[in-house]
């Protein structure tokens, strides 16, 4: 029996109660955070300790030209993943591992992870197109290295040597600079988006969309089953405007001379064809290219990352005297334009030289038609003068030059047509009236693009119809890409007097007959017509003033040509640099030209297609080459430097798919 002074006091008792329900208080309330205002976070935390999430990368769309063919596909290979979240906080022996398994350095796998940032739970490629050996050391570590992972990735797969380089571009993975531009801020770090030509262009269209599956793990992080898969969706095909024979054709044409080829539809805009000179190879920038590697092609002199048919901004020399001589027309003065030639003239105190003069010779008498097949510089000095540097550049203005013609690619550059307004705005000077002699025979701050030209020279001979060059068609773009389509399909109007317009496509068309500047680069039976031009890179005080020696900086050689000379059905423009002789630039064209012919008439099964007379006018005649010695003097192979270019075009090769596409690197071939 207890004394009533053992018995526990009724305060401290109540107390204690009131404690023992606090703490069940919280208990309850943590329970039910935990139970069920939290369920789905810690269900989630949970799952990622049994459930993995891998991607399923989706493969790029297929890219063909006009009539289907395929000119870049995709092929299968396998990389290693690196599953973050499975690794430990102190990682430095696992990526010591990891390093030496995959022949890695542990540097490169460290910055890999930086470049991801906080994305822990996004997997980082670790190494593209792994060996069978780097295969086996990952199935042979999954216990002790359960971060690491396999997934298949399909790789672009371009054609070979550099074929159609510029024009297709390649794919590459998205830098940090370039996740901080707008085009790319919905990019997760690592994913590969097209980074020039057209893959860059047309990339929403292109890219897919990445899928995943949910796989169940064990502690080890081995994978024991499978929930779900969210499959990728592909990216969409693109056809684009090029014709793959024409594209040969061009392709051989220039061969491994500088420069560029551009051909094109006048009636639609459709690029048939695009080359640059020199050209690189995609396949390189495929899986990953080395720091050796990129650091060569971007400190080449010659810049094989430039496309040239929309980057290279340069005199376009002769092949100007079509703008000023529509430009004559239009204001009245060129069609009773006359004047004498005896190898240069005097304007404003200071003698300028006519090209002829390189030959001891002189053009004597000279009317427009003469001074464009014959490339007169006093007729056109005579001209420029005339008119005046303003009415110059509202002509040139009117056919596109000193502005992008919106092609659908990307990078491409507005060249310069001066004007006084333009010297005021640029240089804060006055223009003088000398400057304008230089810009009539398209020298001086001229400077164009060779698909800028095309789509000059194709407006003139089509009578002031202008469009806009493209390389996908317009119908089949997706909705996103309205105002692409809508602006690929403008076309401007600019009228044309009829007679003039007359008298200058058939100058034109003597440009590559006897008595013109190439008529080494005649197509007998087709009616062929253009305009040659050499421009110089350097003026002759400049070459005087830092000795320069006879082989450099020689002038570059132009020709823009189409078939029929009026209302033509294909434009080809020729940038040869350094070929110094417009009629070699012609000869390029003239090869392309030819294929283009030989084509249409297989197609239409008509030998009198684009057929001109033995006067040289446009009537029903089969055209057939014949073997002859050039008339300028030239036999029928001519020596550029020490590259022959045939005076008789050659006809088109057969197309051979399997000749064109590279071949997926092989295992062989990726051995460590």
């Amino acid at each position: 029996m207890y004394d009533r002074d053992d018995k526990i006091p009724s305060a401290k008792l109540a107390a204690v109660q009131y404690v023992i329900l606090v703490v069940i208080a919280v208990l309850v309330v943590r329970l039910w955070n935990l139970q069920v205002r939290g369920s789905e976070k810690y269900t989630s935390l949970a799952d990622q300790n049994r459930i993995r999430k891998i991607p399923i990368l989706a493969p790029r769309g297929k890219i063909y030209d006009r009539e289907g063919r395929i000119l870049v596909d995709n092929y299968p290979s396998v990389s290693a993943l690196l599953i973050r979240e499975q690794m430990p906080r102190d990682n430095a022996a696992d990526i010591a591992k990891i390093a030496a398994g995959l022949h890695m350095s542990q540097d490169e796998i460290r910055d890999r992870m930086r470049r991801m940032g906080n994305t822990q739970n996004t997997p980082i490629l670790l190494k593209d197109d792994i060996t069978p050996d780097d295969q086996a050391f990952i199935e042979a570590h999954r216990d002790e290295l359960p971060e690491l992972e396999t997934i298949m990735v399909h790789r672009r797969l371009y054609p070979k040597n550099g074929f159609l380089a510029h024009l297709i571009g390649y794919v590459g993975e998205v830098s940090e600079e370039d996740l901080n531009s707008p085009q790319f801020e919905l990019y997760q770090p690592g994913a590969v988006v097209g980074k020039s030509g057209v893959e860059q262009f047309y990339n929403d269209i292109l890219i897919g969309k990445d899928g995943s599956r949910r796989a169940v793990v064990n502690s080890h992080g081995k994978e024991v089953g499978r929930l779900s898969t969210d499959p990728a969706v592909p990216g969409h095909s693109l056809k684009l405007t090029i014709d793959l024979d024409i594209q040969m054709a061009a392709e051989e044409a220039l061969a491994d001379r500088n420069g560029a080829v551009v051909a094109m539809d006048p009636h639609t805009g459709e690029i048939l064809a695009m080359v640059s000179r020199p050209t690189f190879d995609p396949n390189a920038f495929s899986v990953r290219i080395s720091s050796k590697e990129w650091n060569a092609l971007v400190s080449d002199p010659a810049k094989p990352l430039l496309n040239k048919a929309i980057q290279a901004q340069l005199a376009p020399g002769s092949v100007f005297k079509i703008i000023m001589s529509v430009a004559g027309v239009q204001e009245g003065i060129a069609q009773d334009l006359h004047v004498n030639c005896p190898g240069g003239a005097t304007f404003y105190g200071r003698y300028f030289k006519c090209w002829v003069t390189s030959e001891h010779r002189v053009h004597g008498p000279v009317d427009l038609a003469k001074g464009i097949y014959q490339s007169c510089d006093v007729f056109f000095y005579t001209l420029a003068e005339k008119l005046g540097i303003d009415r110059i550049a509202k002509y040139a203005q009117q056919f596109g030059l000193g502005q992008k013609t919106g092609i659908d690619l990307p990078q491409e550059v507005s060249g310069v047509m001066p004007s006084e307004d333009w010297k005021a705005r640029v240089f804060k000077q006055k223009w003088f009236a000398g400057e304008t002699i230089s810009v009539g025979i398209g020298q001086g701050a001229v400077a164009t693009t060779p698909v800028q030209l095309a789509r000059a020279i194709a407006a003139i001979t089509s009578g002031g119809r202008l469009v806009r060059p493209h390389v996908a068609f317009p119908d089949e773009l997706p909705q996103q890409y309205v105002e692409v389509a809508n602006r690929e399909r403008e076309v401007k109007k600019i009228d044309l007097d009829p007679r003039g317009w007359e008298t200058i496509t058939d100058a034109m068309s003597d440009v590559v007959n006897a008595g013109g500047t190439a008529p080494s680069a005649h197509l007998p039976g087709i009616d062929f017509a253009g305009k040659t031009g050499s421009a110089q890179v350097i003026s002759n005080n400049l070459r005087k003033a830092v000795g320069v020696k006879a082989n450099q900086y020689k002038d570059n050689s132009w020709f823009v040509g189409v078939t029929p000379r009026r209302n033509p059905d294909i434009v080809v423009a020729v940038l040869f640099e350094g070929g110094e002789h417009g009629r070699l630039a012609a000869r390029m064209a003239a090869q392309v030209i030819h294929a283009w012919v030989e084509k249409q008439r297989k197609l239409r099964n008509d030998n009198n297609y684009a057929a001109v007379d033995k006067e040289g006018h446009p009537i029903q005649l089969s055209g057939v080459w014949s073997e002859g010695k050039a008339e300028d003097g030239v036999s029928d192979r001519m020596l550029a430097g020490n590259l022959e270019i045939p005076n008789k075009p050659q006809a088109p090769k057969p197309f051979e798919p399997a000749a064109l596409l590279a071949s997926p690197p092989t295992i062989a071939a990726r051995v460590h």
